[in-house]
């Protein structure tokens, strides 16, 4: 046997499950993601999305509404007759209508280990905040930002030095595994769900561009954290001044150092293997990307950037 899904995502991180499920037999009679944007440093270039493309590569057909309010997206949304919608990571509001549409609602893989971490951008946040574990939930969705019951919870231990982008990739593999496991159960016994936990509410807003420079003046480890938290998308980055410009340098991996620096500004450079000042302690930069430029390990970012000792970065 087999339900009919709809599948509703739009970036990498959804299409595993896309996939998963696409794998295990059921019948994903439409994919629902957000419109193509434009790409490339210019943005001249408009490209459909992970799930977009991923979706015709399985010959599934693609659906990109800019929203799902009106009642003739809603009638066209529910004519499809899916036992089940399967979110991950969509980028849209679903209306009331579009949640009751398939026979057994609408099922949603979030990337955190709820109610902590509701909203856009869990798995940065995890990381920025410093926590040591993160995961994965299946909950039936209701119109609540990420307030629904919860069926299937899988957890993923965060290690001091994982970037994002690393945990991301671990989830995205949690999602589609749990999802799948959730669909079956959904198709032979039914799925209870618990409802999720009143205290311990966060929220995980959208990062943004202003808070993407590092911040010396913070403790080594809180300067560690925001840098893998935002590593290797969109990058946390300083400015170096050479002459009379600054050039913008991401930093994409760091090490907290044990070292003196009460007589140093944050944001000063110590030695000649990049460990910079912070509020407390230090943090030595080890893989750096300039504008434009492929990462580097710091060894050979310095062969063609000179940063002495003694220099101020920020």
């Amino acid at each position: 046997m087999s339900m009919r899904i709809i599948f509703m995502g739009t970036p990498d991180y959804a299409a595993p499950t896309l996939q998963a499920l696409h794998a295990a037999g059921h019948e994903i009679v439409a994919v629902y993601s957000q419109p193509p944007r434009p790409s490339g440093r210019r943005g001249l270039e408009v490209l459909p999305s992970p799930v977009h493309r991923t979706a015709e590569g399985l010959g599934i057909p693609v659906f990109t509404p800019r929203s799902l309010k009106g009642q003739e997206e809603q009638a066209a949304f529910k004519a499809l007759e899916a036992d089940a919608a399967v979110v991950v990571a969509y980028g849209l509001i679903l209306p009331r209508p579009i949640l009751e549409a398939p026979r057994h609602g609408a099922w949603n893989g979030h990337a955190s280990l709820l109610p902590r971490w509701r909203g856009a951008a869990p798995i940065q946040r995890a990381i920025m905040a410093g926590d040591t574990e993160t995961g994965v939930m299946i909950m039936k969705m209701d119109e609540g930002l990420d307030t629904g019951p919860v069926a299937l919870t899988g957890s993923v231990k965060i290690t001091p030095s994982m970037t994002a982008g690393e945990l991301h990739d671990a989830l995205a593999a949690l999602t589609a595994r749990l999802m799948v496991d959730a669909m079956a159960r959904l198709e032979t016994s039914g799925l209870p769900v618990t409802p999720q936990a009143d205290g311990g509410v966060t929220y995980a807003s959208k990062i943004s561009k202003s808070e993407t420079r590092i911040d010396f003046s913070q403790p080594a480890e809180q300067v560690h954290n925001h840098i893998r938290g935002l590593s290797p998308s969109p990058g946390a980055w300083f400015a170096l001044s050479s002459g009379d410009r600054a050039e913008r340098v991401k930093v994409l991996a760091t090490q907290v150092v044990a070292m003196e620096t009460g007589t140093a500004a944050p944001g000063t450079v110590l030695d000649e293997e990049l460990a910079i000042a912070c509020g407390g302690q230090a943090v030595r930069l080890l893989t750096l990307q300039k504008a434009g430029g492929k990462p580097l390990a710091a060894r050979d970012f310095l062969r063609g950037t000179a940063v002495p000792p003694g220099t101020v970065i920020g």
